[in-house]
């Protein structure tokens, strides 16, 4: 079973991803990978020697097509998936952006964006990212 906890800071050489909450026009911005057919909250992997605000305000690039945004870190989480990452602890930062304009072409392997007023139904990590959802609203992110 999926573990999801939350800390207001770790070491940052812990931090391996960032997840980016994103809201555009008062609605949230979710990703659709080319690979597959549900949700996501952009984010992603940092690379050597990127800091974690780096690679939030990448991914959010890469994945939105984001330009112009306002970023702020929410918190720390991990994530233990028994039979993922030797059944260990991963960290990541959670973020807020609220974007103001995005390029007209996406160049990754997003396929597409969508602006919605609701959650959507098919996340494609059900079993995460309702929790982050959760935790930002609890901290009045959103």
């Amino acid at each position: 079973m999926t573990e999801i906890k939350f800390y207001e800071n770790i070491a940052d050489e812990l931090l391996k991803f960032a997840v980016i909450i994103s809201k555009a026009q008062d609605k949230y911005v979710f990703c659709k990978h080319r690979n597959r057919d549900t949700w996501e909250i952009p984010g992603g992997h940092r690379e050597s020697g990127e800091n974690i605000m780096n690679t939030a305000e990448r991914e959010l690039y890469e994945e939105t097509g984001a330009l112009k945004f306002d970023i702020k870190p929410i918190c720390v989480y991990s994530v233990t998936i028994p039979d993922k990452f030797d059944g260990c602890e991963s960290f990541g930062m959670l973020f807020f952006a609220d974007i103001k304009r995005f390029e007209v072409e996406l160049h990754n392997e997003i396929e597409k964006i969508a602006l919605m007023d609701e959650l959507p139904e098919e996340w494609t990590y059900p079993d995460i990212q309702p929790h982050l959802m959760k935790e930002a609203k609890k901290r009045g992110y959103l």
